[in-house]
């Protein structure tokens, strides 16, 4: 039996260890705090980010990560991006020296602009080829619910995506592989940026044109990135692109759509996130994945919109008359 350490106890920790472990893969999840662990041992619930669910009786935790990563042949991370690079410090001596390391991560690294396998490669010492990308439209309260899904799988090494597939291949979780660990990233990333932009045009009042329009074009943008990254395009049209891109910009579940609809209603971004226990990985993000884009000399309007509210204080009403108002060109992909 294939075991698997899952590193991060919030909503799509905790929803992809049910995946596993509904996939008859042996799981052990590992949280910080003893009360959510001591939870989910004795009542198989994580109330703090999916309360109500129950979860499966076979799902252990503890808040040991060397426990957690004794004899896992896949160990899983999946906590907030920014905070990766410290935990790595104290957590890649403990993992296998041939285990397959699995990110669900959708962020770029501030002041590095590293996506988030580069930075397991380079803050854990681990061989690329050994790290892997879980990326789709994956919003954790419909997972944990055994809603239908799908995910991609991306890694180099094609056998080890072959293997976590497998391990994660429930019967409501249909995992497909890729070799693009690039696309899978910018698109998994990008997405946050855009979802924030539609919610807050929806905030705004805005309708189901404004949020389409900005889907496509920030689908664009995503691709465009990718691309100069060295991405397959095509990556962009399937699971990992447009897939979670819908999902994210679509679903009251997003945590990032939530912020940006709340940033058009005119609330406060200090007030919306200290009103959340969970992080809204595009707030982050927009910043490093803009400089990226910036390197590259790729253009991205809707990126530097949602930089220009979040961090720079410009106004959501003038952020749209900005990008309603920009040159007049011929559509392009």
């Amino acid at each position: 039996m294939t075991h698997a350490a899952v590193l991060g106890a919030g909503s799509w920790g905790t929803a992809f260890a049910q995946v596993l472990a509904d996939a008859g893969t042996q799981v052990t999840l590992w949280g910080r705090r003893p009360e959510l662990v001591d939870g989910i041992n004795r009542d198989h619930q994580n109330g703090d980010y999916l309360p109500g669910h129950v979860l499966p009786e076979g799902l252990r935790a503890t808040t040991d990560v060397a426990e957690a990563c004794d004899g896992a042949q896949i160990v899983v991370l999946a906590v907030p991006s920014q905070t990766l690079r410290e935990n790595l410090r104290d957590w890649g001596p403990v993992i296998g020296p041939d285990a397959t390391v699995v990110s669900l991560m959708k962020g770029i690294e501030l002041g590095t602009g590293l996506r988030m396998s580069e930075v397991i490669a380079e803050a854990a010492g681990i061989d690329s080829a050994r790290v892997a990308v879980v990326s789709g439209p994956n919003l954790a309260r419909e997972i944990v619910e055994r809603q239908p899904s799908a995910s991609v799988v991306a890694c180099a090494d094609t056998e080890r995506a072959d293997a976590v597939a497998e391990a994660c291949d429930a019967r409501y979780f249909r995992p497909y592989t890729s070799s693009d660990v690039i696309g899978a990233e910018i698109g998994g990333a990008v997405k946050n940026v855009v979802a924030l932009a539609v919610g807050m045009s929806q905030g705004m009042g805005f309708g189901d044109n404004t949020s389409a329009m900005l889907i496509t074009r920030g689908l664009a943008e995503i691709t465009r990135l990718g691309s100069a990254l060295g991405a397959d395009p095509t990556t962009f049209l399937g699971l990992a692109g447009a897939g979670d891109l819908v999902a994210t910009c679509s679903s009251e579940l997003s945590r990032n759509h939530q912020v940006g609809m709340r940033l058009g209603q005119g609330e406060e971004l200090q007030q919306i996130l200290d009103s959340q226990n969970q992080v809204a990985e595009g707030v982050k993000s927009c910043r490093s994945i803009l400089h990226v884009a910036q390197q590259h000399d790729i253009p991205m309007p809707i990126a530097s919109a949602v930089v220009g509210v979040v961090h720079e204080g410009v106004s959501v009403e003038e952020t749209a008359r900005r990008l309603m108002s920009r040159v007049r060109k011929a559509e392009h992909y």
